[in-house]
């Protein structure tokens, strides 16, 4: 029976089951009669939705709290057991996958390292499919209690109703690859468990969002900063956040081919790819023959050597540069989008740090209009280099709150992301 609005008797509940099942995850343990004034429910809502949560298994007590002149009030909290999640970076030096549970503890992971940025898309396939099998196995977890896999990629995410996602990573060149598709042709997880894909940036801004430094702010852009850069944008004007191609603005015309092809982008200067080709075209010798995390831990002890050694010149000059180009880039959000915070993340932004982050200030405010700059800050994330895989595995979690708590009954290709519905209403204080 449907009521005012259209909305049933079965909407009501659902939405009942998701607003306190959220409220004890992001903001429990608590007790029934504190559950009241957080959702706005009365105490018989409350009663019969604990009640109900309980008996699935997706509640539990966790303690109690002595009360005004009664008895104590027993605190419940999301059973961290009640599902698990699988959060996966296809980042560009490796594919890393972890299996974690509702209290996001890791329980394994695995990583697959992509030698010479080979991102060959049965290669990568193949990595997510056996890394899957791997942690499960090693957790000892059937495929059916997932609540989902979610995956972090390089570039643009598009949703077809016949393929599910399929991505536009032009700066790895994959060209509209229906990558849920080849996962689940290939896969061995049943038709209940979706796949939830999203660009890298995105996950990582939904994880800082949720649990690190984005925590109570409602404009946020959260870089990521690794082989190349890009941005999860979360503002009035975009709703709770999306990924946008930042890395590739126009900083310079005519200027460095970038890998996407195109002339000047902000990519092209400031990824760390391009910083050690810049390092090595002005006369820099960068380590042959490592990764491209230890070459850039090796420019960055060329160019602040422990006391007593002699600096790189030329090393410290391109971080200079680089800074001034990464500051130029972060001006163009705060005049565009005016957030409260930028957050810098990603495994080169962690890397650089602190050496990196006051040069990256001084120049991101003097190149930005006065007002919006003075009403910025610019920090780090704090959820380090697991944040990208943390924020994949947050997209089945939200999914899961958004139909309070019942798990889809089989994979829905096309679907959008429901983190955009999961936390209507609730307050990121």
């Amino acid at each position: 029976m449907a009521g005012r609005g259209g909305r049933t008797v079965s909407d009501l509940r659902r939405d009942n089951r998701t607003a306190v099942l959220q409220q004890l995850y992001f903001e429990g343990p608590m007790s029934r009669q504190a559950l009241g004034p957080a959702t706005g429910l009365s105490s018989g809502s409350i009663s019969n939705v604990v009640t109900e949560l309980a008996a699935e298994g997706l509640v539990e007590e966790a303690g109690s709290v002595d009360s005004a002149g009664g008895r104590p009030r027993v605190l419940l909290r999301v059973a961290p057991e009640c599902g698990y999640m699988i959060g996966i970076d296809v980042g560009e030096t490796r594919v890393r996958i972890e299996l974690l549970n509702l209290a996001l503890t890791e329980l394994a992971r695995t990583e697959r390292p992509l030698e010479h940025h080979d991102y060959d898309v049965e290669l990568i396939a193949g990595h997510i499919r056996d890394g899957i099998a791997e942690v499960l196995a090693a957790a000892g977890i059937e495929p059916e209690r997932l609540l989902g896999v979610g995956i972090g990629v390089p570039g643009i995410v598009d949703r077809d109703p016949e393929r599910g996602a399929v991505v536009h990573g032009q700066t790895i060149g994959w060209d509209a690859v229906p990558l849920e598709q080849l996962l689940r042709a290939g896969g061995q997880l049943p038709d209940t468990v979706p796949y939830f894909i999203d660009n890298g940036a995105r996950t990582l801004g939904q994880a800082e969002m949720w649990f690190g430094a984005g925590r109570g702010a409602s404009n946020a852009a959260v870089i990521l900063f690794g082989s190349g850069v890009g941005a999860c944008l979360v503002t009035d004007v975009v709703e709770h956040g999306r990924a946008v191609e930042w890395g590739h603005l126009t900083v310079r015309v005519r200027g460095r081919r970038c890998r996407c092809g195109a002339l000047g982008c902000l990519e092209a200067y400031a990824g760390s790819e391009a910083l050690l080709e810049r390092w090595q075209e002005a006369g820099g010798e960068p380590p042959e023959g490592v990764d491209e995390e230890t070459a850039l831990a090796a420019m960055l002890a060329a160019a602040y050597p422990a006391p007593g050694a002699v600096a790189d010149p030329v090393a410290q000059a391109v971080l200079e540069e680089t800074a001034e180009y990464l500051g130029a880039g972060l001006s163009d959000l705060i005049n565009l989008f005016q957030p409260e915070r930028i957050l810098i993340g990603g495994w080169a932004g962690l890397q650089l740090g602190a050496r990196f982050l006051p040069a990256v200030r001084k120049y991101a405010t003097s190149y930005a209009l006065h007002h919006p700059a003075r009403k910025v800050t610019i920090e780090m994330g704090r959820l380090g280099p697991d944040a990208v895989t943390v924020g994949a595995a947050t997209l089945p979690l939200a999914d899961f709150f958004s139909r309070g708590g019942r798990r889809q009954d089989a994979a829905a290709p096309g679907q959008l992301p429901a983190w955009r519905t999961s936390l209507a209403g609730r307050s990121l204080a």
